[in-house]
């Protein structure tokens, strides 16, 4: 749904890895070794809609990926990924609608369960636009991620959206009272993404700064 034509968002936090980065075709070649190093299953890429169709929780449990591993499964992806930072880019879109936020004098944070080093050198010139980085995160950490970002900000609940491309992300925004905001384009699918009803739907980078 649309926001409140009275609603003036003075912070936008992001999320990195599906949002501002695209990572999913990497994520996808690395799958399997991290599914062989952590005994888990690999992917059925004859399912991977209906894969990008359930949430975390309902892919650790189909993946047979115990909660106990998902911080040592993560930390490996990111130190992989960390080597291999020249495979990943932002969209096409993303620095420019990073510099139209940051013009308007919009607070831009990034929150992510992927390390700062990794997405400060994807980000490359970008960067200078990101007023504060909340990273590491936890599979379902995200909500303090998020006071503490808008806290850093000083900006409220009712001036901040979120944007991301996960139903966790959205669960998380809702946790803390502020704007939801899911993108098309990244790992989970637009379908089960608008079944949740965020308060804004993009299907292009540039629908971002409409909503502001």
């Amino acid at each position: 749904m649309p926001k409140d034509d009275d609603v003036t968002y003075k912070l936008v936090i992001f999320d990195f890895d599906g949002t501002l980065a695209d990572s999913f075709p990497w994520f996808l070649d690395v799958f399997d070794i991290l599914a062989e190093r952590f005994k888990f299953k690999k992917l059925d890429r004859s399912n991977l809609e209906a894969l990008r169709r359930m949430d975390n929780r309902e892919l650790l449990k189909a993946l047979d990926v115990p909660m106990w591993k998902v911080p040592m499964i993560g930390a490996h992806a990111k130190a992989m990924q960390g080597e291999n930072l020249d495979k990943i880019k932002l969209f096409d879109g993303i620095a420019h609608i990073l510099d139209e936020l940051r013009r308007r004098d919009v607070r831009i944070a990034v929150v992510t369960s992927n390390s700062r080093e990794n997405v400060e050198k994807v980000l490359g010139p970008s960067a200078a636009n990101i007023s504060h980085y909340e990273c590491g995160a936890s599979l379902f950490g995200k909500a303090a991620k998020f006071r503490s970002a808008m806290k850093a900000a000083g900006v409220g609940a009712s001036e901040t959206l979120s944007v991301g491309d996960e139903v966790r992300d959205i669960e998380a925004a809702r946790e803390c009272g502020i704007a939801t905001g899911a993108v098309t384009w990244g790992y989970a699918a637009p379908d089960r993404l608008e079944a949740e009803r965020p308060d804004h739907m993009f299907a292009l980078p540039s629908d971002i700064i409409a909503a502001i």
